[in-house]
């Protein structure tokens, strides 16, 4: 069976409710992954719509906290639900050949490894859907994470990240991917009114 999803890249004016304030902004890449939760922004797929959008939102913003929510391939096949990620790296970039750099390390860049605390989970950020294993020892892989920390901690904005266990980055992932999106959404926005709202 084929499935089709349609991607809208540009999202309306997210709502803001009673128990939020444009100090803390929630992002995610699709709206797919929130759907009915009109209160996040939207950044679109991969590393460089990632960084540019959240780079535009703490210009135009000024939020004090940045909490992100997506979906997530389970490296750590212990994992399930949705989890905090505080620990990001970048798998995709592989410079090994060059200065004996480490996979995940930039050239000339001296900011690599992004963690904000030792306390959560590892994940694994790079421009392509994991169907297969990887090199790196990560306990989740996505698209976005490592980018939108990245520009939150030079920016000095406050950073969470959490992750809906959608499949185990295998070769059934996109199928599982796909059926898993709207039960997500719905875990985080109870997960939200327990735990993150003060």
């Amino acid at each position: 069976m084929n499935h089709i999803i349609r991607v809208r890249t540009i999202a309306a004016k997210p709502k803001i409710t009673n128990n939020m304030s444009m100090d803390t902004v929630f992002v995610a890449a699709l709206r797919e992954e929130v759907v009915g939760l009109e209160y996040f922004h939207l950044l679109g797929v991969g590393k460089i719509n990632a960084a540019f959008r959240t780079s535009e939102i703490i210009a135009n913003l000024q939020p004090k906290e940045i909490v992100n929510f997506g979906t997530a391939g389970a490296v750590n096949k212990n994992l399930k639900g949705i989890i905090e990620c505080t620990k990001f790296f970048q798998r995709d970039m592989d410079c090994r050949g060059l200065l004996d750099l480490k996979l995940g390390d930039t050239p000339f860049d001296d900011l690599n490894e992004i963690i904000f605390s030792t306390d959560g989970f590892s994940c694994g950020t790079g421009d392509n859907f994991v169907k297969k294993e990887i090199e790196m020892q990560v306990d989740v892989v996505d698209m976005e994470a490592y980018a939108i920390a990245k520009v939150c901690y030079i920016n000095k904005i406050k950073f969470r990240c959490f992750k809906f266990i959608s499949d185990n980055a295998d070769q059934n992932a996109n199928l599982n991917w796909i059926d898993n999106l709207k039960l997500g959404a719905r875990k985080f926005e109870k997960f939200r009114k327990e735990k993150l709202i003060k």
